[in-house]
Protein backbone atom coordinates (compact mmCIF):
# COMPACT_ATOMS: atom_id res chain seq x y z
CA UNK A 1 0.00 0.00 0.00
CA UNK A 2 1.63 3.42 -0.69
CA UNK A 3 1.94 6.34 1.49
CA UNK A 4 0.99 9.77 1.11
CA UNK A 5 3.91 12.28 2.20
CA UNK A 6 3.92 16.05 2.02
CA UNK A 7 7.20 18.61 1.22
CA UNK A 8 5.74 22.05 2.40
CA UNK A 9 8.61 24.77 2.20
CA UNK A 10 8.42 28.62 3.24
CA UNK A 11 11.48 30.92 2.28
CA UNK A 12 11.45 32.95 5.55
CA UNK A 13 10.08 32.61 9.17
CA UNK A 14 7.69 34.99 8.53
CA UNK A 15 5.47 32.85 6.50
CA UNK A 16 3.27 29.81 7.65
CA UNK A 17 3.38 26.49 5.63
CA UNK A 18 -0.34 26.17 6.51
CA UNK A 19 -1.68 27.22 3.53
CA UNK A 20 0.11 24.36 1.95
CA UNK A 21 -0.87 21.64 3.84
CA UNK A 22 -4.51 23.00 3.46
CA UNK A 23 -3.97 22.72 -0.19
CA UNK A 24 -3.21 19.37 -0.24
CA UNK A 25 -5.55 18.50 2.21
CA UNK A 26 -8.36 20.43 -0.07
CA UNK A 27 -7.02 18.42 -2.90
CA UNK A 28 -8.42 14.96 -1.44
CA UNK A 29 -4.64 13.74 0.27
CA UNK A 30 -5.14 12.70 3.43
CA UNK A 31 -1.59 12.93 4.54
CA UNK A 32 -0.37 11.54 8.28
CA UNK A 33 0.95 14.72 10.42
CA UNK A 34 4.32 12.32 10.91
CA UNK A 35 4.74 12.20 6.90
CA UNK A 36 4.11 16.01 6.37
CA UNK A 37 7.76 17.57 6.15
CA UNK A 38 7.46 21.13 6.69
CA UNK A 39 11.16 23.40 6.22
CA UNK A 40 12.12 26.78 5.95
CA UNK A 41 14.55 27.51 3.73
CA UNK A 42 15.03 29.12 0.59
CA UNK A 43 13.83 28.04 -2.75
CA UNK A 44 16.79 28.80 -3.90
CA UNK A 45 18.91 26.40 -2.00
CA UNK A 46 19.87 23.00 -3.90
CA UNK A 47 17.16 21.06 -2.99
CA UNK A 48 20.26 17.71 -2.15
CA UNK A 49 21.44 20.74 0.85
CA UNK A 50 17.82 21.09 2.11
CA UNK A 51 18.13 18.90 5.84
CA UNK A 52 14.36 18.77 5.82
CA UNK A 53 13.57 17.25 2.30
CA UNK A 54 17.45 14.87 2.84
CA UNK A 55 15.21 12.99 6.07
CA UNK A 56 12.36 13.13 3.71
CA UNK A 57 14.62 10.65 0.87
CA UNK A 58 15.86 8.59 3.88
CA UNK A 59 11.67 7.80 4.48
CA UNK A 60 10.69 7.61 0.87
CA UNK A 61 9.97 4.05 -0.53
CA UNK A 62 9.27 2.78 -3.87
CA UNK A 63 5.01 2.71 -4.23
CA UNK A 64 5.12 6.28 -1.93
CA UNK A 65 3.38 9.20 -2.87
CA UNK A 66 5.23 12.65 -2.42
CA UNK A 67 2.82 15.77 -3.01
CA UNK A 68 3.85 19.44 -3.55
CA UNK A 69 1.50 22.61 -3.99
CA UNK A 70 3.51 24.34 -6.87
CA UNK A 71 7.00 23.07 -8.45
CA UNK A 72 8.74 25.91 -7.11
CA UNK A 73 8.27 23.93 -3.64
CA UNK A 74 11.04 21.80 -4.77
CA UNK A 75 13.37 24.44 -6.26
CA UNK A 76 13.32 27.56 -8.61
CA UNK A 77 15.89 25.90 -11.06
CA UNK A 78 14.11 23.96 -13.28
CA UNK A 79 17.61 21.44 -13.15
CA UNK A 80 17.33 21.07 -9.62
CA UNK A 81 13.61 20.36 -10.09
CA UNK A 82 13.75 17.81 -12.84
CA UNK A 83 16.79 15.70 -11.36
CA UNK A 84 14.80 15.53 -8.03
CA UNK A 85 11.58 14.15 -9.87
CA UNK A 86 14.31 12.00 -11.64
CA UNK A 87 15.77 10.58 -8.55
CA UNK A 88 12.41 10.47 -6.81
CA UNK A 89 11.23 8.34 -10.72
CA UNK A 90 14.35 6.21 -9.67
CA UNK A 91 13.02 5.25 -6.28
CA UNK A 92 9.87 4.22 -7.21
CA UNK A 93 7.64 7.64 -5.71
CA UNK A 94 5.27 9.60 -7.60
CA UNK A 95 5.54 13.20 -7.23
CA UNK A 96 1.93 14.98 -7.67
CA UNK A 97 2.06 18.87 -8.05
CA UNK A 98 -1.44 19.88 -7.04
CA UNK A 99 -0.99 23.20 -9.41
CA UNK A 100 -0.88 21.18 -11.95
CA UNK A 101 -3.99 19.82 -11.86
CA UNK A 102 -2.21 17.11 -9.53
CA UNK A 103 -0.07 15.20 -12.15
CA UNK A 104 2.21 12.79 -11.69
CA UNK A 105 5.74 14.68 -12.46
CA UNK A 106 7.73 11.66 -12.98
CA UNK A 107 4.69 9.93 -15.54
CA UNK A 108 5.21 11.38 -19.50
CA UNK A 109 2.82 14.01 -18.88
CA UNK A 110 3.99 15.12 -16.15
CA UNK A 111 7.24 15.17 -17.85
CA UNK A 112 6.16 17.16 -20.95
CA UNK A 113 4.52 19.40 -18.75
CA UNK A 114 7.04 20.51 -16.33
CA UNK A 115 9.57 20.74 -19.84
CA UNK A 116 6.86 23.08 -21.40
CA UNK A 117 6.68 25.29 -17.96
CA UNK A 118 10.70 25.40 -18.30
CA UNK A 119 10.98 26.49 -21.56
CA UNK A 120 8.24 28.85 -20.87
CA UNK A 121 9.73 30.04 -17.68
CA UNK A 122 13.23 30.12 -19.42
CA UNK A 123 11.69 32.34 -22.89
CA UNK A 124 10.44 34.77 -20.24
CA UNK A 125 13.78 34.99 -18.43
CA UNK A 126 15.50 35.92 -22.04
CA UNK A 127 12.63 38.52 -23.19
CA UNK A 128 13.71 40.09 -19.78
CA UNK A 129 17.42 40.21 -20.16
CA UNK A 130 16.58 41.36 -23.84
CA UNK A 131 14.44 43.67 -23.18
CA UNK A 132 16.79 45.20 -20.64
CA UNK A 133 19.60 45.26 -22.51
CA UNK A 134 17.92 47.46 -24.91
CA UNK A 135 16.74 49.56 -22.47
CA UNK A 136 20.26 50.19 -21.29
CA UNK A 137 21.57 50.53 -24.57
CA UNK A 138 19.24 53.25 -25.15
CA UNK A 139 19.92 55.26 -22.37
CA UNK A 140 23.75 54.96 -23.09
CA UNK A 141 23.07 56.11 -26.49
CA UNK A 142 21.03 59.07 -25.16
CA UNK A 143 23.61 60.29 -23.50
CA UNK A 144 22.50 59.13 -19.72
CA UNK A 145 24.47 58.45 -17.08
CA UNK A 146 24.04 54.23 -15.62
CA UNK A 147 24.48 53.30 -12.40
CA UNK A 148 24.31 54.83 -8.72
CA UNK A 149 24.69 58.63 -8.47
CA UNK A 150 27.77 59.57 -6.89
CA UNK A 151 27.48 60.41 -3.21
CA UNK A 152 29.88 62.86 -3.62
CA UNK A 153 30.50 65.61 -6.04
CA UNK A 154 34.07 66.74 -7.52
CA UNK A 155 34.67 69.41 -5.31
CA UNK A 156 34.24 67.43 -2.14
CA UNK A 157 36.01 64.70 -4.06
CA UNK A 158 38.91 66.76 -4.11
CA UNK A 159 38.58 68.61 -0.75
CA UNK A 160 39.00 64.96 0.52
CA UNK A 161 41.79 64.25 -1.44
CA UNK A 162 43.75 67.20 -0.10
CA UNK A 163 42.75 66.34 3.69
CA UNK A 164 44.16 62.82 2.59
CA UNK A 165 47.25 64.23 1.43
CA UNK A 166 47.95 66.69 4.66
CA UNK A 167 47.51 62.96 6.79
CA UNK A 168 43.94 63.33 7.42
CA UNK A 169 42.43 60.16 8.70
CA UNK A 170 39.68 57.88 7.04
CA UNK A 171 37.50 57.75 9.12
CA UNK A 172 36.66 61.46 10.50
CA UNK A 173 36.51 61.99 7.17
CA UNK A 174 33.88 59.30 6.46
CA UNK A 175 32.28 60.88 9.31
CA UNK A 176 32.47 64.28 7.96
CA UNK A 177 30.81 63.82 4.78
CA UNK A 178 28.61 61.45 5.87
CA UNK A 179 29.58 58.66 3.81
CA UNK A 180 31.22 54.98 4.22
CA UNK A 181 34.62 54.81 4.88
CA UNK A 182 35.02 52.37 1.72
CA UNK A 183 34.09 55.47 -0.23
CA UNK A 184 36.58 57.60 1.21
CA UNK A 185 38.94 54.82 1.02
CA UNK A 186 38.63 54.41 -2.80
CA UNK A 187 39.25 58.24 -3.62
CA UNK A 188 42.45 57.45 -1.27
CA UNK A 189 43.45 54.67 -3.46
CA UNK A 190 42.67 56.38 -6.86
CA UNK A 191 44.72 59.43 -5.84
CA UNK A 192 47.84 56.79 -5.30
CA UNK A 193 47.73 54.96 -7.86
Amino acid sequence: MSRAFAYVRVSTNGQTTENQFQEIEAAGFRVEPHRVISETISGSVAISARPGFTRLLDRLERGDILIVTKMDRLGRNAIDVSSTVHKLEELGVRVHCLALGGVDLASPAGKMTMNVINAVAQFERDLLIERTNAGLRRAKSEGRRLGRPTALTSSQRAEIKSALDDGQKVAPLAKRFDVSRQTIMRIRDVTTT
